[in-house]
């Protein structure tokens, strides 16, 4: 795919889908900063924007630091409450509110950026291609991306080859074991996202 300097780039950053999969396969925390340089390109940024659930028990989780992480790093955050249904069910998804962005967006944009790996965008990257003559590219983590994303992708960006973007586990928690509130995140973060994954 050809790219210039002058092309009005639009980055949508799945942030539930990148720290499960930076976390599954590296042990370790994305980079938003050098990932955002990275997928840039030398090209105008219009907007990057991230996704974030926030849990029903943010206080003690290292939550709230970071989002504030994500916003110096340059990301716009749009932030939702995890639903809980009667019963204590809990849902938790960000897929619908972020294709309405891009396709709101697309006009504005020569190149739409989707930072996901889940194969459950595929339409949506058909429409901006076929419907609004955009430029697609899909970055995420190479294995655990869904293959009918890539393929239908102008472009699949490998996030892992983007130097600098992976924090080791010991920068990414600050030392060498993490701390209980980072802990109790964790499985909170699970179970939320087993949830997700049940579609409840």
């Amino acid at each position: 795919m050809i790219t210039h300097k002058d092309q009005r780039v639009g980055i949508f950053i799945d942030v539930q889908n990148l720290y499960h999969s930076s976390k599954n396969l590296f042990r370790a925390r994305v980079n938003y900063k050098e990932l955002i340089r990275g997928l840039v390109a030398g090209r105008k940024l219009i907007r990057a924007i991230g996704y974030v659930v926030k849990t029903d028990d943010n206080t003690e989780s290292g939550e709230a630091a970071f989002f504030e992480a994500l916003g110096k790093s340059g990301v716009e955050l749009r932030i939702k409450d995890i639903q809980i249904f009667p019963g204590g069910a809990k849902k938790a998804d960000w897929d619908v509110g972020m294709a309405v962005d891009a396709i709101r967006m697309a006009d504005f944009l020569d190149t739409v950026i989707l930072v996901t790996g889940d194969g459950d965008f595929v339409p949506l990257v058909e429409y901006l291609k076929w419907g609004k003559g955009r430029n697609v590219e899909v970055a995420a983590f190479n294995r655990s991306t869904s293959a009918k994303l890539k393929e239908a992708a102008d472009a699949f960006i490998n996030i892992e080859e983007i130097p600098k973007v992976i924090l080791s586990s010991k920068r990414a928690f600050g030392h060498n074991k993490p701390t209980q509130n980072f802990i109790n995140n964790e499985v909170r973060q699970e179970k939320t996202d087993e949830v997700k994954q049940e579609g409840i």
